[in-house]
């Protein structure tokens, strides 16, 4: 093997690693290997700059390789590699959970971390659950997701979850779960600058579940304030609003799946405090540690957490955990990329370079293959027409011709997210959008 910046440049064998979300077989004939990256940049084993148009997966939000977080991890595995979080604890999961409890709004103000967004979904629901139970509320078991929603790969996440391609290999997966429509519906949305002033009417399909199960069987509705792997999907106005006052009406739990919209991606921390909304219950991961060590958290009202606090006092309150939950190399990462937030001004960033960016996109209107633009914060989903008989191929195509062009995109489907770290200047922003450009001119 050869060696690039103290690891691996180009592996001699890419047959073991069963690689995730990924067309093996194509990657192994043509693969991209990334080997080193700084600030809003990759570093491909063939020694050429890419830059990153998605912030790795929604997560690198201030940027790659930024110091005081690679320090803090660094300085942490030479001080305590490992703490047990059962019946024992290290300073830094109570630093980064108060920390936590000072960003979000209102009284959400207890945090159970996790290693994942997927291991938070399936935490919160499963502390819905017990909530619902501890209360009295027994009854209360069905989970309500949203269709075209994602909430990782768990089997809690994929049943509440909508996106079909995620859910069809893997059997009925759990039971008492159904689905509110999408918002999304270009007839009457397409190229919204922002908020599509159309389709708050939408929440109402919680009405219609209320009456088809009753309300006391309902635990929970979870949604993602905007719908991201599904190809940014953005709340209608009054959307949000509207389903947080159906489920006050009717005693249910209202889940913010944030672990995309956490950390400044929208010009706010959360799309809680955005939206001016309180949820009950809030899942992050991703921004938490800028990508750099896995790290996830959930974090719950006062009313939810001092449910569980009953009994005697040496009894488990709560039977859930993992062996990394508040892991300290990801604490020390956390608090670190806290820092570097607050420094470089980036929870509102994205509010301030909103309107360049929002201009930006919506100068592709009338480039070939386009059907829709939308856009908030620091992100955007271009939606491409379908090739007749091949879903996904014209996006794939634009994907591996941007990549070739130094541009790092994402696609989903026929749709293109855009998704930048938070630290992207104009300059930058030009760039990516015509390398879009030139390369939706050149496919078919």
């Amino acid at each position: 093997m050869d060696d690039m910046a103290g690891g691996v440049s180009v592996p001699n064998d890419l047959e073991a690693f069963w690689m995730p979300f990924t067309a093996n077989r194509q990657f192994k004939k043509a693969p991209r290997l990334f080997v080193s990256a700084e600030g809003m940049y990759y570093t491909t084993h063939d020694g050429r700059q890419v830059l990153d148009g998605t912030a790795g997966l929604w997560c690198v939000n201030a940027g790659h390789a930024r110091p005081k977080i690679v320090e803090a991890i660094r300085h942490q595995a030479t001080v305590l590699d490992y703490a047990p979080p059962f019946q024992m604890a290290h300073p830094g999961g109570f630093e980064v959970a108060s920390r936590l409890a000072g960003l979000l709004p209102g009284d959400l103000d207890h945090v159970f971390f996790t290693n994942s967004g997927s291991e938070s979904v399936d935490t919160a629901l499963k502390i819905a659950l017990a909530w619902q139970r501890a209360r009295g509320e027994g009854s209360r078991t069905r989970l309500i997701g949203r269709e075209r929603g994602y909430h990782g790969v768990g089997f809690g996440g994929i049943s509440v979850g909508g996106m079909v391609a995620n859910r069809k290999q893997f059997g009925t997966l759990l039971g008492g779960v159904d689905h509110i429509r999408h918002t999304h519906d270009l007839e009457h949305q397409a190229y919204s600058r922002g908020q599509p002033d159309w389709g708050a009417h939408l929440a109402d399909d919680l009405e219609r579940l209320v009456q088809l199960h009753d309300a006391s069987t309902i635990a929970a509705v979870i949604v993602e304030p905007f719908a991201g792997s599904a190809g940014v999907l953005l709340p209608p106005k009054g959307y949000l609003e509207k389903l947080r006052a159906i489920c006050d009406r009717h005693g249910i739990l209202l889940i913010f799946d944030e672990v995309i919209t956490g950390f400044g991606r929208l010009g706010r921390f959360s799309a809680a405090e955005l939206f001016g909304i309180q949820p009950d219950i809030v899942t992050l991961a991703k921004g938490l540690t800028n990508g750099s060590v896995p790290m996830g958290a959930v974090v719950v009202r006062k009313p939810i957490y001092e449910a569980f606090m009953h009994g005697p006092e040496h009894l488990v309150e709560l039977f859930h955990g993992y062996t990394y939950s508040a892991h300290p190399l990801a604490c020390a990462a956390a608090l670190a990329a806290f820092e570097t937030y607050r420094e470089d001004g980036l929870f509102t960033r994205a509010a301030e370079l909103g309107p360049y960016w929002e201009d930006a996109v919506h100068s592709l209107k009338g480039e070939p293959h386009i059907i829709d633009l939308r856009n908030m914060g620091l992100l955007a989903g271009i939606e491409l027409e379908p090739r007749p008989g091949e879903p996904a191929r014209r996006a794939f195509d634009a994907f591996l011709a941007c990549y070739e062009a130094g541009v790092l995109i994402r696609t989903t489907g026929d749709i293109i997210a855009l998704t930048p770290p938070l630290i992207i200047d104009k300059p930058e922003i030009d760039r990516l959008i015509d390398t879009v450009r030139t390369v939706l001119r050149g496919i078919d």
